[in-house]
């Protein structure tokens, strides 16, 4: 029976520890202690979301550091001779 008192998915428990923070916070600071505790979970989310777009734009870095500099120039010039052979095409219709 006292195992059964203790167990975290005892409604007894629940209401216990329900009425231990309402008889120490009393009425009028619960509701400031739940803003306060959605402001926290709001800035830890958005800490996460910063800590990823930064890893993301780590691995964007990291990918374009591996890229040899002289195939990108190289495909950047066939890219402009292509521009300008369709732009001469297009003069010529």
């Amino acid at each position: 029976m006292n195992a059964l008192l203790f167990a975290l998915e005892s409604p007894t428990i629940i209401i216990l520890v329900v009425a231990a923070i309402f008889l120490l916070f009393g009425g009028s600071k619960l509701p400031q202690l739940a803003k306060a505790l959605g402001q926290s979970k709001k800035a830890f989310k958005e800490g996460m979301d910063e800590a990823e777009r930064a890893d993301d734009k780590k691995s964007d870095r990291a990918k374009l550091d591996s890229v040899d500099d002289e195939a990108l120039f190289e495909e950047a010039r066939r890219r402009a001779q292509q521009m300008r052979a369709d732009g001469t095409k297009k003069i010529e219709q």
